[in-house]
C-alpha cells in the first residue's frame, strides 16, 4: 500500500507481514451494498483454499445482508487490486496470488460492474 506524504516518513510499518506469524490480512468488500460500506478484514492462512474462505469466513460475515442468500457465487465478478481475477475455489489464497494486505471487491447481480478502477 502506497503512502503519500509531504515529509520523509521515518517510521517502519507495524503491519508488515512477518507479524503475522504465518497469516495474514485480506480485505474484502460486496460493491454496491449498504450493509458491507466498507471493506472487512479477515485474518487468513495463506494455505487456506479459496472456497473454504468463502464457506468459513466469508458468507459469514454477509449474512445479515437480505441479498446475500440469492448470490450465485459462480457468477460474481471478482477484483483483485482493482484488476479483474477469476479466483480458483479449490486453490489456496497463495495458489490464487492473493498476498497480505490485499483488497478483494466482488460485485454480483445485474448491475455488476467489470474493473473500471472505481
Amino acid at each position: 500500500m502506497s503512502v503519500k506524504s509531504i515529509g520523509e516518513y521515518k517510521f517502519p510499518p507495524r503491519d508488515p507481514s512477518d507479524s503475522f506469524d504465518g497469516m495474514m490480512l485480506m480485505f474484502v468488500s460486496w460493491d454496491h451494498h449498504l450493509l458491507f460500506a466498507a471493506p472487512y478484514i479477515f485474518y487468513v492462512s495463506p494455505d487456506e483454499n479459496f472456497g473454504e474462505f468463502v464457506e468459513q469466513k466469508l458468507k459469514p460475515v454477509m449474512a445479515p445482508d437480505p441479498d446475500a442468500a440469492s448470490v450465485e457465487w459462480d457468477k460474481v465478478t471478482w477484483l483483485k487490486a482493482n484488476q479483474a481475477f477469476q479466483p480458483d475455489f479449490a486453490k489456496s489464497l497463495t495458489e490464487n496470488g492473493i498476498s497480505h494486505k490485499v483488497e478483494l471487491r466482488m460485485q454480483t447481480g445485474p448491475s455488476t460492474l467489470v474493473a473500471q478502477g472505481e
